[in-house]
């Protein structure tokens, strides 16, 4: 297999308005709650600016009362009425759009994530044997999560605090220019130490989720080879290895969010600065009544103040988690583009019947029969080919990766019925061959054939479900015992099930379950032994049915006493099927009508145990203990 690859994070969106605008695209059908959202975001900032102007008549009134013994309380009641009003407005809308956001918000990850599991289902087995699983995850946690923080607050503080700076400062300009000379300093100001501190603080989140990703893939190997590494006492490596990640881990997240934590402090005490400065220029043009300034004025104009760097510290608070939700969003949506399994096949497996001239011909309904359905491209005509398991491999050269050949120069063929066995060491090319039957892999050089038929041209999805593979690292999926062995042939009876147990002697252990057949499985089938996951594995290929079946190590896990009960079920099923076997174990392969010896990617020998043995070959000291497999 070619060795795993890190997914390395960018270190900053290639394109930003590419990102966000692909991001939109995923929220169609919102347009009424986008609308509500922005009429909620708009009485919401109003109505923050309007409350404090309204401090200007409030101020006034009071001082009125207090200088000069006139205070008109109808009038001073009425505003603070006005005010609570505005204020209950704002309340509200607040109230509103942030649950919208957060429908939009929730669905629109929703759709990212389908699209996301979906691409990931049409893609080759190759992309997986490239990429880590514990990277893969980290799309569907800490990036989808960095991304729903973004659309459930970001999006709508940054309407919020735009419409709140241009409505402010046009207030400020009316209420005294000179005044707004100093927040337009001090503003160019704080957008210079956000830039720079906010460049700064983005590559480390970057280095953040690339360093959480490589934890998170040491972690789920760590996790899922437990028993091994109790087994060979390696607790204290894995824990060495593990904090030497969390190390880095811990130096990448120091270094993100010393820069993201400094920037509360910088930004306030520039705030402080500004409002202080304000004041006292304020104060003496009150005192002096230059430029029309008054007490009621000042104050007003020093909650502008506030309200205008409120925006900005929390557009700033926000630039971090945006760039790091974007530079997540880059991660998903290059796997969402990543190329699909290619199929240009156009065979397809289809039900047939004989007609009454013997020929096969396509049937709606399952007839126990399949057939082939090729279409020829040259004259239109369509011919049926009854399937058989006929494989045919044609001087087939292939590697995992251009420079390193791992199959070099392989022909043989398996007629229909027949049982084809591989030993050889590991690596000698064993299960790329049974890769490249079942087309997970296509080869650059040479042909396979399938009754008769080149595989290229077989659509994938048919080829593979004329096939059943037993693998030697089983796989069971969270659910019954029954559903497991069904995942064989989704429409299997429940009668058609317990005979595939019974075939692959599953059924003896299975019924002794706590609930049989409706035991629940989780966590792969932790409460099973290997030998035990392993019967299950077989019983779901039996269920299938197939023409053709691929036992790779499918004993490796099951003692000799139950192997030897399970081959005479097994010779049931392989009767009238093409089996390809691997194992290490050669007295399992003693019948088969052809075993192969592979080495370094080639055949060395080919023939039955019988011949292979009076040879005296690499499969006779295999085989008589003079030579061992590694």
């Amino acid at each position: 297999m070619p060795p795993k690859k890190n997914m390395t994070p960018m270190q900053k969106p290639s394109d930003v308005k590419a990102i966000i605008k692909r991001i939109f695209s995923y929220m169609y059908g919102f347009k009424l709650h986008f609308a509500l959202v922005v009429v909620g975001v708009i009485l919401s900032a109003v109505a923050g600016i309007a409350g404090n102007a309204l401090l200007t008549p409030l101020i006034n009134n009071i001082e009125d009362a207090l200088e000069k013994g006139m205070w008109d309380k109808r009038a001073f009641i009425g505003i603070l009425a006005v005010m609570a009003g505005i204020y209950a407005v704002g309340a509200l809308s607040s109230l509103m759009f942030q649950r919208m956001m957060l429908k939009v918000s929730t669905t629109t990850l929703m759709r990212i994530r389908n699209d996301l599991f979906s691409k990931m289902e049409s893609l080759p087995i190759k992309y997986f044997d490239k990429h880590t699983h514990g990277e893969l995850m980290s799309l569907y946690t800490n990036d989808t999560d960095t991304l729903r923080e973004m659309l459930s607050n970001s999006i709508a503080q940054f309407i919020s605090s735009a419409i709140t700076i241009v409505g402010v400062f046009a207030l400020m300009l009316a209420y005294s220019w000179i005044l707004t000379i100093i927040v337009v300093v001090m503003l160019v100001i704080i957008i210079k130490v956000i830039g720079v501190i906010g460049s700064r603080s983005s590559k480390g989140f970057v280095a953040q989720q690339k360093a959480i990703g490589k934890a998170n893939g040491y972690i789920e190997e760590m996790i899922d080879g437990q028993k091994v590494v109790k087994v060979f006492c390696h607790e204290d490596i894995a824990n060495e290895e593990f904090n030497k990640l969390n190390e880095e881990l811990c130096e990448a997240a120091t270094r993100a969010n010393t820069f993201a934590n400094i920037l509360m402090p910088i930004m306030n005490n520039l705030s402080y600065l500004h409002y202080a400065a304000t004041a006292i220029v304020g104060g003496i043009m009150a005192v002096s009544g230059f430029g029309g300034m008054n007490i009621g004025k000042l104050v007003s104009y020093l909650q502008f103040t506030r309200q205008f760097a409120q925006p900005i510290t929390q557009v700033s608070q926000q630039l971090n988690a945006v760039l790091t939700a974007l530079a997540g969003a880059e991660r998903i949506f290059r796997v969402i583009d990543e190329e699909p399994e290619a199929d240009e096949g156009y065979v397809t497996l289809v039900n047939a019947v004989r007609g009454a001239d013997g020929q096969l011909i396509e049937s709606e309904k399952r007839t126990g029969i399949w057939a082939w359905k090729h279409p020829h491209k040259a004259d239109g005509t369509v011919t049926y080919t009854e399937v058989r398991g006929y494989v045919e491999f044609d001087d087939v050269v292939f590697g995992y990766e251009p420079e390193k050949t791992v199959l070099n120069g392989i022909s043989l063929y398996a007629k229909a019925g027949q049982k084809i066995a591989f030993v050889g060491s590991t690596g000698a090319g064993k299960t790329t061959i049974t890769n490249l039957i079942n087309r997970f892999y296509d080869v650059p050089d040479g042909k396979i054939r399938y009754d008769g038929i080149n595989i290229n041209k077989i659509k994938k999805r048919d080829l593979r479900m004329s096939q059943s593979i037993v693998l030697q690292d089983t796989h069971l999926f969270t659910g019954t015992v029954m559903d497991n062995i069904r995942y064989g042939k989704l429409d299997a009876t429940d009668e058609e099930v317990y005979a595939a147990a019974k075939l692959a002697n599953a059924d003896s252990f299975i019924t002794h379950l706590e609930n049989g057949y409706n035991t629940m499985l989780t966590s792969d089938g932790a409460n099973l032994s290997q030998g035990q996951r392993q019967l299950l594995a077989i019983a779901r290929a039996a269920v299938a049915d197939p023409p053709v079946l691929i036992l790779d190590e499918a004993t490796s896990s099951i003692d000799t006493r139950t192997e030897a009960l399970i081959e005479k079920g097994m010779d049931s099923l392989m009767e009238g099927r093409t089996v390809f076997v691997i194992a290490h174990r050669l007295s399992t392969v003693r019948n088969s009508q052809a075993i192969m010896v592979l080495e370094y990617g080639k055949i060395i020998e080919r023939g039955s145990h019988d011949d292979l043995i009076a040879q005296k070959g690499k499969y006779y000291q295999l085989y008589t203990g003079m030579f061992e497999l590694s």
